[in-house]
């Protein structure tokens, strides 16, 4: 019996190894290798008509150079599109180019010198975009090397701009359907806000930029009224605050409804404040004369601090609210609901007006004539003057805390309501797929589809205030069915890709 032959040489099989390899050196063939014969390009190609799993890349922003924490990302976003290859989906990858944003905006004012909107504005807008639209472009380069360097398969030469027109009107397309189909909602967000920069922070942001700072804060008198509207003599709640400024924009003081409050008498006028605290509030010379539950004080009216927005519906009452402690302060909160997202989610629940006398700046405007033109916080110590000599000025000392500041120009942020579109979430699922114009929609049968998707003719009360150039206020049962055309500026908020009909097979990452 004829024994097998090998038909082929051991030096055939296997190149000798170089025992002094450098693997840079071997990356560097491979990836000539690749690029040589086209093997990202082909690896698309030959599962082309098999079942699709498309990749946008989520982009980064290239107005700066790559560093070593960019190369981890986008090793990730490389992972899923090998795998869902490997398994035989037909794989598009297009890559993209984020060029929008502060980050580019700021670069430019930093090589200008600007430090004010302003200066942009007397530069010339269309300049200054142009800068920005160059700085954006200045390191794709150096981009486009590092993605290829560590061999992150993805379509450099056919990648999206944000800046682009295209892009900006496949936006505007999404948008436009959810308005057709009655799914977009106007609402506002209680976000903070860098005045400086003129623009929301995300919750990302803010916390870069804590910093311990040291605050007035204020014990303040709100004088109960009677049934009559009259005040009662000598009768006030007991209301504590860190941000004397908001007491301009008071709408409601709020109680725990399980908290015990007390009536206490000090000297000659009687304070109402959480029992657990009067002692600590009130030192040991005042006397409590009852307690009650704080849901014996809902709805009792009193004299707000100050008044120079007249409202469009009910305000300065009590109210209750679940965040209500007695860990600090009086067990009685001031609530603004056009500066905090807790207050704003109280001004809902009870259809509170939102006075906003604040412009974009954060400063006031001239419907608060004793401090129009003032930065807000800079208003601390008239406010708490001006408290004093009206007789509502209970205590003041000095509170030290965090606070957040802009991380990018070191300012004292603030917060603000922005307008912010909702989706909203239809009544019935349905399949998704891709967009298509013209697709049924499942639209809500609400009153807010409704006018959405026909008659737009709903007023909505207005503060006096949108007319010296603060912005205009909508809350509670105000936001629905308004008559002003969305959106104005909006951030947006969309429901799960499961139930979004304009959501399709595409991975985002």
């Amino acid at each position: 019996m004829t024994e097998p032959v090998c038909r082929h040489q051991p030096d055939q099989l296997y190149r000798p190894v170089d025992t002094g390899q450098s693997f840079p050196a071997l990356e560097e063939r491979i990836l000539a290798w690749w690029k040589q014969n086209e093997i990202f390009e082909k690896s698309v190609e030959l599962r082309r008509g098999n079942p699709e799993w498309v990749f946008y890349e989520g982009p980064p922003t290239a107005n700066g150079r790559p560093g070593s924490h960019h190369v981890l990302a986008r090793i990730f976003k490389d992972i899923y599109p090998r795998f869902r290859t490997m398994r035989g989906h037909f794989v598009p990858r297009k890559a993209g180019w984020d060029c929008h944003g502060l980050p580019v905006e700021l670069e430019i004012e930093k090589r200008l010198g600007f430090r004010r909107k302003e200066e942009i504005e007397q530069y010339g807008i269309a300049e200054f975009n142009t800068l920005c639209m160059d700085s954006v472009r200045e390191y794709v380069g150096d981009w486009k090397n590092m993605t290829e360097r560590i061999g992150f398969w993805i379509d450099l030469d056919d990648a999206y701009w944000t800046m682009s027109n295209d892009y900006i009107e496949s936006v505007w397309w999404i948008l436009a359907e959810l308005w057709k189909q009655g799914l977009l909602e106007q609402d506002y967000k209680v976000v903070p806000y860098c005045p400086r920069c003129g623009t929301a922070l995300s919750s990302h942001e803010l916390a870069q930029g804590y910093k311990v700072v040291t605050d007035p804060s204020i014990f303040v008198r709100f004088p109960l009224l009677g049934e009559d509207g009259l005040q009662e003599a000598g009768t006030s709640l007991l209301v504590w605050t860190t941000t004397p400024w908001t007491l301009i924009s008071n709408a409601a003081a709020a109680v725990g409804r399980k908290i015990t409050y007390a009536r206490a008498r000090l000297g000659g006028e009687r304070l109402i404040l959480a029992a657990d605290l009067v002692e600590k509030v009130l030192g040991p010379e005042a006397v409590v004369e009852e307690t009650f539950p704080g849901s014996a004080l809902v709805g009792r009216r009193y004299a707000p601090p100050f008044h120079f927005v007249e409202v469009d519906r009910p305000a300065w009452y009590v109210v209750t609210a679940e965040y209500v402690s007695t860990a600090e302060g009086t067990g009685i909160v001031h609530i603004a609901p056009a500066f905090g997202a807790d207050d704003m989610v109280v001004g809902r629940a009870n259809d509170l007006p939102l006075i906003m006398p604040v412009d974009e700046e954060v400063k006031f405007t001239d419907v608060v004539t004793a401090y129009a033109g003032r930065f807000v916080k800079e208003a601390d110590g008239a406010i708490i003057r001006d408290l004093d000599d009206a007789g509502l000025l209970f205590a003041q000392q000095p509170y030290e805390h965090n606070y957040p500041h802009c991380w990018r120009c070191d300012t004292p942020s603030s917060t603000m309501p922005s307008p912010a579109g909702t989706c909203a979430r239809p009544r019935a699922r349905r399949p998704c797929s891709r967009p298509t114009r013209g697709s049924p929609g499942t639209p809500s049968t609400s009153s807010t589809a409704a006018s959405a998707t026909g008659s737009r003719t709903t007023s909505t009360g207005r503060s006096p205030a949108s007319a010296t150039g603060a912005r205009p206020y909508l809350s509670g049962s105000a936001l629905r069915g308004t008559s002003r055309r969305w959106p104005p500026g909006p951030s947006w908020v969309c429901w799960p890709a499961a139930t979004c009909p304009i959501s399709s097979s595409t991975g985002l990452m």
